[in-house]
């Protein structure tokens, strides 16, 4: 699909910049939130209706909050291909619904580094969950957009108001966004536990 309109997105953001004007504009644009623990209390606390991931999965938040998002109710509706009407009778038959957008950014893990922080405490900010959401959004591209940094809200919410959603060129860059920074993300652990 060219143009991929959006009702549902799920955030989950260590760098809140902006986080509350992009919010804003989605629930102004009837889009329904999901979110996870700071993120979400940040925009309850702003007045805006949110859903906690718990919510969605059914499921708590376990091991000190290492496990969050690792859920197929979470994952399954941001992989689906929405131009596949089998993977979309698959969401319908399991009562989940597909994610449209995926603003996520990571555990500022180069804070750890220049903390000087143990190597048990460094692992600890690590994230998992959010590259895993990342990568995922940004695989599936054709059906999602993923926001992997405050400096593109502003572009996205420019493309939803020019389109009445989300073109594919903009899904692309993205995409390609995405995935310099994960890998950038991971280039910088390897090297931290290699000097460690």
């Amino acid at each position: 699909m060219d143009i991929l309109p959006v009702r549902r997105a799920i955030l989950s953001v260590t760098d809140k910049s902006g986080l509350v004007d992009l919010a804003r504009f989605l629930v102004n644009q009837g889009v329904e939130l999901v979110s996870t623990g700071g993120t979400r209390r940040l925009l309850v606390a702003e007045g805006l209706a949110v859903r906690s991931v718990r919510e969605v999965t059914g499921f708590p938040e376990i091991l000190g909050g290492r496990v969050k998002t690792l859920h197929p109710a979470v994952h399954a509706g941001i992989l689906a291909d929405k131009d596949d009407p089998s993977h979309l009778a698959v969401l319908k038959d399991l009562g989940l619904a597909p994610f449209d957008v995926v603003c996520v950014n990571l555990y500022n893990f180069a804070q750890a580094v220049e903390q000087a922080l143990d190597d048990r405490r460094a692992i600890e900010q690590i994230d998992i969950g959010g590259p895993t959401m990342l990568r995922a959004a940004a695989k599936n591209f054709h059906s999602v957009c993923v926001l992997p940094h405050p400096r593109v809200y502003s572009d996205f919410m420019a493309e939803v108001a020019a389109h009445g959603g989300v073109s594919l060129a903009f899904r692309r860059r993205m995409c390609v966004e995405t995935f310099a920074a994960t890998a950038a993300y991971d280039a910088m652990i390897a090297e931290y536990l290699q000097r460690a």
